[in-house]
C-alpha cells in the first residue's frame, strides 16, 4: 500500500529512485519556519470559522510550535520521501498527535502553501539584502565625503577623458546601488500578497477568511485569481532580476578596482585582509575577492535566465516544473547577500592613492576640452576650438609635454587669443571646479548631492 500522504489513488509505492528525483526536500528545508507559520495561521482560521474545533486547532498549534522549536535545536531529521518541507512537517504533526493532525491540510493545497512560503521568505530576504545594500551606501557616502578634492581621471572607453573627482566617481556608484535599493522595495510590494485560500487552482468550498491569514502572516494583500495565485513566480523573476543588476553593478566596481589595484594604475592599494598571494610567485597581491564577485555575476544571471526559461512553456496553472524556482532564486540571494557583505568591507578598507590618481589625469590631458571652452568663451564656435584643442594635444604628445607644460608662445602659435590666464583655466582642479552644475563634479555641486543622499539614508532608516 502507498504510504504517502497523497497515495490513496495509487496501489503500489514509487521507485526509491523517483523518490529521491522528485524530492525537494534537500533545498526546501529553508523555509522550515515560514510553513511552520503559514500552517499556524491557517489553522487559526480553520478554528475560528468553525472548520475545526477550537481544541482541535489549539492541539495543532501547540505541536506546530514545538516542531519549530526541535528544527532550530536540530532535534528534527527530514525525509526524502516526504518529498518536501510541506509534507515533512505534516508527517512529523501527524506522527506526534495522531488523527487530528490530518484536518490541518483542510482547505490548502501544497499549490498555495508552497507560494505562501516561498513569499514569506523572499520578504525578509529583501529586507536582508536592502540592509546589506544599506551598509554599502554609508561606507560610499563616507568615502565620498573625505574625497571631495581629490582629482582623478573621468574615463570614456577606458581612455582618459575629464578630471572629476573621487567623490563624483564613487557617488556615480551611489546612485546604482540607491536604485538597486528602490527596485527591491517595488519588488516587495508585489511580492507581499497573500495567496493562500486558493488551494490546488479553484479555491475551496470552505468558508475561508483569508484577510484574518493575510494579517496574520502581515501581507498587505491578497491574491484575487486563484488559478494565477498559484502558478504566478513573477515575484522571483523580478528579484532575481534585481538581483542580477546589483550584480552587473557589483562587477563593474570590482572592474575599476581590480584596474586601479593594477602597477599601470596604482590608484589603490587593497588591505592585505582581503588580498590574496600566489603560490610560485611571492611579489603577487591579487584581487582575488574583486575578482571573485566579478565572477560571480554570471552565474546570478545564469539563475536569472534559468527561471524564466522553466517559466515560458507552462499551461495554467500549477505544473512541476516550477519546484525548479527555488533553486535559482536561494542561490541568487544566497551569493548577493556573501558579494554585497565582502564587498562593502574590502571598499572600506581600501587605500586611496590620490597623488596617483591626480597624476594621472594631468598626463592624459583631461582638461583639453576647458582648451577648447577657453577659446569659446573669446567667441570662436566649437567646431573650430574643437580642432585646435586637438592640434594643440598632438603637438605635446610629440613633445612629451603636458597642456600645463607648453609655453604661452607655443599656444598662440594656434590661436592669438590665448593669454596667461589660459593656464588658470586649465588647472584641473579649476576644471573640476567650473563644473558647478546639479549632478557635476564640482565640490559644491558634489556637496549638495551628498546631502541629498544623506537625506536618503536617513529616510530609509527611518
Amino acid at each position: 500500500m502507498n504510504e504517502k500522504l497523497w497515495g490513496g489513488r495509487f496501489c503500489a509505492n514509487t521507485d526509491e529512485i523517483v523518490d529521491d528525483f522528485n524530492s525537494s526536500i534537500r533545498f526546501d528545508k529553508r523555509l522550515y519556519k515560514y510553513d511552520i507559520l503559514g500552517s499556524i495561521a491557517h489553522v487559526k482560521m480553520l478554528a475560528k470559522q468553525g472548520i475545526i474545533r477550537a481544541d482541535e486547532g489549539a492541539q495543532i498549534e501547540t505541536a506546530l510550535g514545538e516542531i519549530l522549536a526541535d528544527i532550530e535545536a536540530d532535534k528534527v531529521q527530514f525525509s526524502v520521501s516526504a518529498e518536501d518541507i510541506h509534507m515533512n512537517i505534516e508527517t512529523i504533526l501527524i506522527e506526534r498527535i495522531g488523527e487530528v493532525g490530518k484536518k490541518l491540510h483542510t482547505a490548502r493545497s501544497r499549490n498555495d502553501q508552497v507560494v505562501l512560503d516561498l513569499r514569506m521568505y523572499l520578504k525578509d530576504e529583501i529586507v536582508c539584502i536592502q540592509s546589506l545594500l544599506t551598509t554599502l551606501l554609508k561606507t560610499l557616502l563616507e568615502l565620498s565625503k573625505k574625497h571631495t578634492e581629490t582629482l582623478i581621471a573621468g574615463c570614456t572607453h577606458l581612455q582618459k577623458a575629464q578630471p572629476v573627482t573621487l567623490s563624483h566617481h564613487l557617488l556615480a556608484y551611489f546612485e546604482m546601488f540607491k536604485r538597486d535599493y528602490e527596485r527591491l522595495t517595488d519588488v516587495y510590494k508585489r511580492t507581499n500578497v497573500m495567496p493562500l485560500g486558493s488551494c490546488a487552482l479553484a479555491g475551496t468550498t470552505y468558508p475561508l477568511d483569508r484577510e484574518f491569514v493575510a494579517k496574520e502572516l502581515g501581507f498587505t494583500g491578497m491574491t484575487l485569481n486563484s488559478m494565477d495565485a498559484v502558478s504566478d513566480r513573477d515575484f522571483c523573476v523580478e528579484l532575481e532580476s534585481a538581483i542580477a543588476l546589483i550584480s552587473v553593478h557589483l562587477s563593474r566596481f570590482c572592474e575599476e578596482i581590480i584596474l586601479w589595484a593594477s602597477c599601470e594604475f596604482g590608484y589603490i592599494e587593497l588591505d592585505d585582509a582581503f588580498s590574496t598571494g600566489s603560490s610560485i610567485m611571492p611579489q603577487k597581491k591579487n584581487p582575488d575577492i574583486a575578482e571573485l564577485i566579478r565572477g560571480k555575476s554570471g552565474r546570478i544571471f545564469g539563475n536569472l535566465l534559468a527561471t524564466l526559461t522553466m517559466l515560458k512553456g507552462l499551461p495554467l496553472a500549477y505544473n512541476k516544473d516550477m519546484q525548479e524556482d527555488k533553486e535559482a532564486v536561494f542561490d541568487s540571494v544566497d551569493n548577493i547577500k556573501a558579494c554585497l557583505e565582502i564587498f562593502e568591507k574590502m571598499l572600506g578598507t581600501t587605500k586611496f592613492l590620490a597623488e596617483n590618481m591626480e597624476k594621472g589625469a594631468k598626463l592624459g590631458y583631461t582638461n583639453a576640452t576647458d582648451v577648447a571652452d577657453y577659446l569659446v568663451k573669446k567667441g570662436v564656435p566649437f567646431r573650430e576650438t574643437h580642432k585646435i584643442a586637438g592640434e594643440i594635444v598632438f603637438h605635446c604628445i610629440k613633445n612629451g609635454a603636458t597642456l600645463d607644460e607648453i609655453s604661452l608662445d607655443e599656444y598662440k602659435k594656434f590661436s592669438p587669443l590665448f593669454e596667461q590666464d589660459i593656464y588658470e583655466a586649465i588647472d584641473l582642479k579649476n576644471c573640476v571646479e567650473k563644473r558647478t552644475v546639479i549632478g557635476g563634479p564640482a565640490s559644491s555641486a558634489v556637496k549638495e548631492v551628498i546631502k541629498i543622499n544623506e537625506r536618503f539614508l536617513n529616510e530609509i532608516k527611518g
